[in-house]
């Protein structure tokens, strides 16, 4: 397993890598939302936990996933097993499942205090594109290996769904991160079926009602069965952030490092004092129609 696996993992970096730089390139083109904050101490700061993260994942997360979706497959333990699917069947279950059992992670990590702590760095970004999508502190990406742990174990996913999951469940991410317009018709298209730009950029919102929703990862369906998709919200009208930490020394590298452990700040209260738990102002339209 570890020279095929080791050869799909370098061809897997590479096209996110085509990805990456792609998305990147066209954000600069077509922006969806201006910029607040000056590029270069952002990227900065997001591409050094973009080297972070590669490590921690590199050294944690994939080892132990891959490893353990071998031993699931070789002694037919986990729930897809147990079910004695079809090997087509099993393979798309396996995506699906990983899918929705990831919406359910990304839900707890802003509903348990411990947890939110290390999320909110990756929230606290006061601008999102296609950086943000590789902002997680390092300490989230190493408790998230106990939730990989887990997943893969009890779904009982084979290697290739693995690797054909992780792949797409990282384009996705730099996709949805992403600060790219696309015209409304397309994107609403798209957002029948997966998680876009304009869809995730209000879970970006400093707004906690905003913030607490929208959690998909690669497909919407998720938030739509478990009705925690809002829509409705026009992008010029987001500003991206939490709004107890919008101050320029909140966003530098020591201070994200270090921020997870220090006393925290009431999160949804801005500067002026005025709370951000929901907009003054409902908006109008429907929950499940996305807003330009």
């Amino acid at each position: 397993m570890e020279g095929w696996s080791l050869i799909v993992g370098h061809l897997q970096a590479g096209l996110l890598a085509a990805v990456f730089l792609l998305l990147l390139g066209v954000e600069r083109v077509a922006p969806l939302r201006r910029s607040t904050r000056r590029a270069l101490p952002r990227f900065f700061v997001n591409f050094s936990f973009m080297a972070l993260a590669f490590i921690a994942g590199s050294f944690a997360v994939r080892p132990v996933s891959l490893w353990l979706a071998d031993q699931t497959s070789q002694k037919s333990f986990g729930l897809l097993s147990v079910l004695g699917l079809p090997a087509g069947v099993h393979g798309a279950a396996g995506f699906l499942l990983m899918d929705l059992t990831f919406y359910y992670w990304h839900r707890l990590n802003h509903t348990v205090p411990l947890l939110w702590r290390f999320h909110n760095v990756h929230h606290v970004d006061p601008d999102l594109d296609v950086t943000t999508s590789f902002r997680f502190h390092f300490g989230e990406i190493l408790y998230s290996t106990g939730f990989r742990v887990v997943q893969v174990g009890l779904l009982g996913v084979s290697v290739v769904t693995y690797l054909v999951y992780e792949f797409f469940f990282q384009a996705g991410t730099m996709f949805h991160h992403s600060n790219i317009m696309l015209p409304i018709r397309i994107e609403r298209r798209l957002n029948k079926i997966i998680v876009t730009p304009r869809m995730h950029g209000i879970h970006h919102s400093i707004f906690k009602n905003e913030t607490n929703s929208n959690y998909g990862v690669i497909f919407r369906w998720w938030d739509v069965l478990h009705r925690s998709m809002r829509l409705n919200i026009p992008q010029a009208s987001i500003d991206i952030g939490i709004a107890g930490y919008r101050k320029p020394h909140d966003n530098t590298l020591r201070n994200l490092l270090l921020l997870p452990f220090r006393t925290q700040r009431d999160y949804w209260r801005r500067e002026d004092g005025r709370p951000a738990e929901s907009r003054e102002i409902e908006m109008k339209g429907r929950l499940t129609t996305l807003s330009e």
